[in-house]
């Protein structure tokens, strides 16, 4: 291969790595909205044009230490999120807060990466992190997350499953996350308890993209030619 094949066939790696993580910078922003997070729609549609000019290098590698982000939960969030007052506590706090999202440069994710991540998360009070890696983290540093999940909550997601918004297919239908109160509404309706519920797992993809947490709750609203709208329930476990 000659000189300039090889630059040419470089050049053409280079600029699919690129679009690669523009598709998964906009499927994580698409997912914090999702959630609540309060995002300009600037930021989640970018272009690719734009994308490219703003994250990439002079030889058009990309350059993953500018794509960071943080972003503040919507008051509806925040209402969502913050336990009903009681008599012992009137004013409750919310579970909320500030999400910071980083995309690693790091070919290799280990504990010294989740330390450095859970430091920068806490130091800076961000109530939650989302990492974007390059490969699959490693047994201990699997281990490090849920260790420091008292101190921040931490989601790791591989770049090259967030090419595509799961949410988007058609087969997926709508999900809904419901509050404290949405949910202790449910179960007094129809007089059931929570383990009476169909279960969705916490590792399901959807419930990984909503960030469902144990205990919750999820509306699922299907689109059915006889029934019209109809609406089920799933106990995150």
């Amino acid at each position: 291969m000659s000189a300039v094949d090889q630059e040419a066939a470089d050049q053409e790696a280079r600029l699919r790595e690129v679009r690669k993580l523009w598709r998964a910078w906009r499927t994580v922003h698409e997912m914090c909205q999702d959630r609540g997070y309060e995002l300009a729609e600037e930021e989640v549609k970018i272009s690719f044009e734009k994308f490219a000019s703003e994250y990439t290098n002079g030889d058009g590698t990309p350059n993953r230490g500018k794509m960071q982000f943080s972003a503040r939960p919507s008051d509806a969030m925040i209402k969502k999120f913050t336990p009903p007052p009681t008599a012992a506590d009137p004013d409750p706090a919310t579970e909320c807060g500030t999400v910071w999202v980083e995309f690693m440069q790091e070919s290799s994710i280990g504990v010294k990466e989740i330390k450095r991540f859970v430091q920068h998360c806490s130091g800076n009070n961000f109530k939650a992190g989302i990492m974007v890696t390059q490969g699959a983290l490693s047994a201990q540093a699997r281990k490090s997350v849920t260790a420091t999940s008292q101190l921040v909550q931490i989601e790791c997601f591989m770049q090259d499953d967030l090419l595509v918004n799961i949410t988007h297919h058609e087969l997926v239908p709508t999900h809904v996350l419901l509050s404290r109160e949405e949910k202790a509404a449910l179960l007094k309706r129809y007089r059931l308890k929570e383990t009476q519920l169909p279960r969705i797992l916490q590792k399901d993809p959807v419930a990984r993209y909503f960030g469902l947490k144990r205990g919750q709750v999820v509306k699922i609203i299907r689109i059915s030619e006889t029934a019209g709208r109809y609406a089920s329930y799933r106990l995150c476990v």
